[in-house]
């Protein structure tokens, strides 16, 4: 029989994979990206500063660094600001694209397969950290894809609503 601990453990995995899942009210990574218009991943929509590919490159930066913060003590974090965001000026072809989206999914991924551990003490401090957890990090990259998804969101309508 399992003890009440271990029952509210898997509770908060289970919130925890369903909200990076795109569950809820959040949206879906896969239904945004599946018809992105390629087109319009190098286009910038005044007054935003950045294009579709430069947030989705954000994104896969990010997730990739607290990721890696989560499981190794030897990763080093990029340059904040300007080391989680490709150069202002910087485009993507259609394989760039590609392996943002592959490498988002990847590390994603990832992501979820720690938390599905369940060796993995969500509660304990990472060692190398400042006081953070696998929980407070889960849950940063649940809210920053969620985020940068709304911005990928509105620039797809507002770029294709131009297309029409």
């Amino acid at each position: 029989m399992k003890t009440e601990e271990a029952m509210n453990d898997q509770a908060l995995r289970e919130h925890l994979l369903y909200l990076l899942r795109g569950g809820g009210a959040h949206i879906d990574f896969e239904k945004l990206i599946a018809d992105f218009p390629l087109a319009a991943i190098n286009r910038k929509v005044a007054p935003v500063p950045y294009t579709p590919w430069h947030v989705l490159e954000h994104m896969r930066i990010a997730q990739s660094d607290i990721l890696e913060f989560s499981r190794n003590a030897a990763h080093v974090s990029p340059a904040w600001p300007e080391g989680y965001w490709p150069a202002p000026e910087a485009e993507a072809d259609e394989a760039a694209w590609l392996g943002s989206i592959a490498a988002f999914r990847a590390d994603l991924a990832a992501m979820i397969q720690l938390l599905e551990d369940p060796a993995t003490d969500l509660f304990a401090r990472i060692p190398h950290g400042t006081g953070q957890t696998v929980l407070r990090e889960a849950l940063l990259v649940a809210d920053h894809n969620a985020y940068h998804l709304g911005v990928l969101a509105t620039l797809k309508r507002l770029l294709t609503e131009t297309d029409s």
